[in-house]
């Protein structure tokens, strides 16, 4: 009844790979008492000799008792046993845990619903891993519900999955071939004696250490290559070391966070009685600035909403500047300031931060992290209420010319442009024939706003009202009269008509000076249009009428007024390269480099990435990584060689004082030193490996030495020194005291070079390069670690007897040949 718990084992291992999606361990533990369930059902069922179907039957009944006791025992018959109570709570607990997880980005909050989802979900996989690879026998098809698991994470963020999780999936997953494949060559037949020989088997069955053996190196190798290989080749884009499955740019999926329906909640705040204060701020220049919090880009013919943000570790605003802002070119002036927010504390649940666009540094307490196509701080686990933050901001200053001579949209961001079908044709009418005689696509947007606020004659109105496919036609061509959301989805849709990108943001205006702070209040929520002009970036339009008449502290810019900045501004000391980032902040503190200098979201005039390491660099560091790991055997062999030239050294105990082996327990002494005959044989035995030249398993001392001295070209000396190493070893082994003189550092060093002198350069280079006696160690090494996969087979459902262990010692003590058997198959 291994392979039930070997399948558990695995579907364990590959869940390990969702820790990025949660924060906080519940879901771990929820997950591994729903794989302990059907673990559990699978091996009793195995016990009482079940039929096949038996435990997928029973294991989801027994997968909804432990999530009834886990989450709605309250309400359930014995705190475990569903009823028509704790049904309909679980299915709640469901369907709310569907509404979070598109609220919240990974890491996720540790809520009932998600957790109940997670453990079910990995529940319901560990059934069908057990349902594979136990009931139908197909352990390798298991990996289909496997691999589904571990891509959950892989499509929902956009970091690595960290190397060591992947490498315990990957074992979990090899672990249960191993089993199923061990369990497979158990049944194959018994084992028939033909030889007789000293070491006897235990028990009838077949030896499939080896063909197991076999099958984890594979094993080992796959995942080792898996994990390295993509370390070692260039990627499209800066992956980090171990990175899997996932890319870092702005078209991966996941990490997406949903976003409020912002439209009707800006309608709530414009008409509420109560005029409470949203926030205050101070600026560097004494300036109102209009504090964005949404970007809508996608248009369904009814409404503007979001395509969701992306914010992922390496986005925090604390880890340096955010993004450069998209589209903005080297050409733009910008002119830099600093504005210091306070948010009240009794506003309502707020996970985004108000900001006045474009931001460049953000400086806030908690998790806050930037979307970087728009730029908008948002929090998974963090709110506003009550924060100060201070914001650095960059904002263009474009002339006449620049927008006049602003290039067309690029390809690859159709959705800023695109409109669903079935909008009332009159409307791109409308909007050729209001900008007719502009010339450029910055000239219409300005004549779009004007119509807006001047000659169209709109009027503003709160309590305007609209719905369906035909509110913008109403708003525009029979009622002309709305608040600001009408007036900027009105002005992004016909400038998408011009073919401008265009989309609507959600926020406050610059609100009232009082005192020496500007203060934002409820009635100040706005929507205004912005549209996008390659070089310069997106800009803020104001369509809603303002003043008394209007959105009272709505304000139109700058550059869509008619005296708009000179075509040669001059820089001072508040202008900069718009970069998207600076060598200081407005404190004259240097910034740290922006990793994220990389062409974003419109993808205008390139933004050139910090220089970082050359490519030749890169490839001297790899090169020396490699020789280095290279190196390690052959610094292995040295140090050994090192350490037993220092025992050699030492002067050879008298006759008597050192006890022989067999009575030492393998030559140490009680403090633990080998004897110098010990260190001088297993040098001998190490060079001799490394030359190609080995012992035989089966080969005494004396054997060795008389096979070495007759095959191989040794002077006087030489073979002197070769037979003192040999007699102390065979007096040490056999003999009750050993020499009273055993052989020295010069011997073995002549033995050394004699024995170099019989073989090739090459040879010789190798012996030092890559000795093969270290090798083999290392593979010794490896191989015992491969064998944590048979402590699973050692698993006994019940004590029974078994054959008494015992120790071999290798390359000391006689091996008798393994016995030759034959397997004969079962009738």
């Amino acid at each position: 009844m291994k392979l039930p718990v070997a399948a558990g084992l695995s579907t364990a291992a590959v869940a390990i790979t969702l820790y990025p999606l949660f924060d906080g361990g519940a879901w771990f533990w929820a997950s591994m008492g729903a794989i302990l369930v059907v673990t559990v059902v699978g091996v009793v069922a195995g016990r009482l000799g079940a039929r096949p179907w038996v435990t997928p039957v029973a294991a989801p009944f027994a997968l909804l008792v432990y999530l009834t006791a886990v989450f709605t025992h309250d309400l359930a018959w014995l705190g475990v046993v569903p009823t028509k109570d704790s049904l309909p709570l679980l299915a709640e607990l469901v369907s709310t845990g569907f509404d979070d997880i598109q609220r919240y980005a990974a890491p996720v909050p540790a809520n009932p619903g998600i957790t109940l989802l997670t453990a079910g979900g990995v529940g319901l996989i560990a059934l069908l891993v057990d349902l594979f690879a136990v009931r139908l026998r197909r352990a390798a098809l298991a990996g289909l519900p496997l691999l589904a698991l571990f891509t959950v994470p892989a499509a929902v963020i956009t970091d690595p999955i960290g190397w060591p999780a992947f490498v315990i999936g990957a074992f979990g997953y090899v672990g249960l071939l191993v089993a199923d494949g061990r369990e497979r060559l158990s049944h194959w037949g018994r084992a028939v004696v033909v030889r007789r020989s000293r070491t006897l088997t235990g028990g009838g069955s077949p030896d499939t250490g080896r063909l197991a053996l076999s099958g984890k190196r594979i094993g080992v190798t796959a995942i080792a290559l898996s994990i390295l290989l993509p370390a070692l080749l260039p990627a499209l884009s800066p992956d980090p070391l171990f990175g899997f499955g996932v890319g870092n740019g702005l078209g991966s999926g996941g990490g997406t966070i949903a976003i409020p329906d912002a439209i009707a909640k800006l309608s709530g705040q414009l008409s509420q009685q109560n005029n409470d204060t949203v926030l205050t701020y101070t600026s560097s220049d004494d300036q109102p600035r209009y504090m964005r919090i949404y970007a809508l880009d996608l248009f369904d013919g009814t409404k503007f909403t979001p395509s969701g943000l992306r914010g992922r570790p390496e986005d925090r605003v604390s880890e340096g500047p955010l993004p450069p802002a998209p589209g903005l070119g080297p050409a733009v002036t910008v002119k830099r300031a600093e504005t210091r927010i306070s948010i009240s504390e009794d506003i309502g649940r707020l996970t985004f931060l108000p900001l006045p666009y474009p931001a460049v540094q953000v400086e806030a307490d908690g998790d806050w992290r930037a979307d970087e196509s728009t730029l908008t701080v948002f929090s998974t686990k963090d709110e506003a209420a009550g924060l100060a933050y201070r914001v650095v901001t960059g904002e263009p200053e474009p002339t006449t010319t620049q927008l006049d001579t602003a290039l067309p949209q690029p390809e690859g961001e159709a959705r800023y442009v695109s409109l669903p079908s079935g909008l009332d044709p009159r409307i791109a009418a409308l909007a050729k024939r209001v900008t007719s005689g502009a010339t450029t696509q910055y000239q219409r947007a300005v004549k779009l706003q004007n119509w807006f606020t001047h000659t169209g004659k709109f009027t503003y109105n709160i309590r305007a009202s609209g719905s369906g496919r035909q509110a913008l036609s109403h708003f525009l061509f029979d009622e002309r009269s709305g608040y600001c959301e009408q007036f900027a989805s009105a002005m992004a849709v016909m400038a998408r008509m011009l073919n401008i990108p265009a989309r609507v943001a959600i926020g406050y205006t610059g609100g009232t000076k009082i005192g020496d702070k500007w203060t934002v209040r409820v009635h100040d929520a706005h929507a205004w249009p912005e549209l996008y002009f390659a070089g310069v970036g997106w800009l803020r339009f104001e369509p809603t009428p303002a003043g008394a008449a209007g959105q009272g502290t709505a304000e139109a810019p700058q550059y869509t007024l008619p005296v708009t900045p000179s075509a040669g501004p001059s820089a001072g000391p508040s202008s900069g390269p718009a970069t998207g980032t600076d060598d200081s902040d407005t404190l004259g503190r240097p910034s740290r480099p922006n990793p994220r200098q990389i062409d974003r979201d419109l993808g205008a005039v390139p933004l050139a990435p910090a220089p970082g390491m050359p490519v030749i660099a890169k490839v001297g560091v790899g090169a020396a990584i490699v020789l280095l790991l290279a190196l390690i055997p052959a610094a292995a062999r040295l140090l050994s060689r090192s350490r037993r030239g220092r025992v050699l050294g030492r002067t050879a105990p008298p006759a008597g004082a050192v006890p022989a082996r067999a009575a030492t327990a393998g030559g140490d002494d009680r403090a633990g030193r080998r004897p110098p005959a010990d260190a001088a044989w297993l040098e001998l035995c190490d060079t001799l490996t490394d030359l190609g030249m080995p012992r035989r398993r089966d080969e005494s001392p004396r054997a060795l030495g008389r096979r070495i001295t007759e095959r191989y070209e040794l002077d006087a000396e030489s073979a002197a020194s070769l037979a003192r190493i040999v007699s102390a070893e065979e007096r040490l082994r056999y003999a009750r005291t050993p020499a009273a003189a055993g052989p020295g550092r010069a011997d073995v060093r002549r033995v050394r070079r004699a024995l170099a002198g019989n073989v090739s350069r090459w040879r010789r280079l190798g012996a030092v390069v890559a000795p093969m006696s270290t090798l083999l160690r290392i593979r010794a090494v490896g191989e015992r670690a491969l064998d944590l996969f048979d402590l699973l087979e050692g698993v006994r459902l019940r004590s029974g007897p078994g054959p008494a262990a015992g120790s071999v010692q290798a390359d000391r003590s006689y091996e008798a040949p393994r016995e030759t058997t034959l397997t004969g198959s079962r009738r």
